[in-house]
């Protein structure tokens, strides 16, 4: 039996391992089809009485997506995209010494590692899903490129229910494409995150207009974004 058992953990291993690398070599060059979180929310307004079935997206090249988009979400989500490899230890040490205060919760996931926990894994927070979200982080910032990284982040995200990536998020909310997003329309966008079933930045709140005007501040200040 337990000869059984090692033989099948140590099978189980490497077809992890070579699938999870297979896989993150072929996304440098071909872009994700779908991702779980998609077939998990596909799932959800099939067995919904109150939901739409809609499933918008439409995979854009960075080169066709608003430049504004890629400041706004650096300034909001991560300032220090370009400088990490993948963690921004800064913001974990901030986090950690918050928390030891008792303060709320601050997030410290780079866009790396957002990029990386949307298109291989579940959204459920669990200390599982936390280490291959850093396993798989570390496997793109190997094997992808930083504005690659930036590309399929902006294209898989939830920007909205059934809403996925920057080119269905333009169309939807401000009927142009994710080329011509101002900056005050791609700092809403972002704004929104990561919230996006209840934030709507064609309508946004108090709090919404207050938070993107935060962003566009920071746009400013960070300048042009080149990789």
């Amino acid at each position: 039996m337990k000869e059984k058992l090692r033989k099948f953990f140590k099978w189980f291993l490497i077809i992890f391992f070579g699938s999870s690398v297979f896989f993150t070599v072929l996304y440098r060059f071909v872009n994700p089809p779908i991702t779980p979180l998609m077939v998990i929310r596909f799932t959800e307004q099939v067995f919904s009485k109150d939901r739409d079935i809609r499933f918008k997206r439409d995979y854009v090249s960075i080169d066709e997506i608003s430049p504004n988009l890629v400041r706004a979400a650096i300034s909001s989500e991560d300032n220090r995209f370009l400088q990490h490899w993948g963690f921004d230890l800064n913001e974990i040490q901030k986090a950690r010494k918050e928390a030891e205060k008792g303060k709320r919760n601050r997030g410290a996931s780079t866009i790396s590692q957002q990029c990386a926990k949307n298109v291989f894994l579940y959204p459920k927070h669990s200390w599982l899903r936390k280490g291959l979200e850093v396993y798989f982080t570390g496997l793109i910032e190997v094997f992808w490129s930083k504005k690659r990284i930036m590309e399929v982040y902006l294209n898989v995200i939830e920007y909205g229910d059934g809403i996925y990536g920057a080119e269905a998020a333009a169309q939807y909310y401000f009927h142009k494409s994710a080329a011509k997003l101002t900056k005050r329309e791609a700092s809403l966008i972002i704004a929104c995150l990561p919230n996006p079933l209840k934030r709507n930045p064609a309508k946004p709140t108090k709090y919404i207009n207050k938070r993107a005007a935060q962003i566009r501040r920071l746009m400013d200040l960070n300048g042009k974004t080149e990789f």
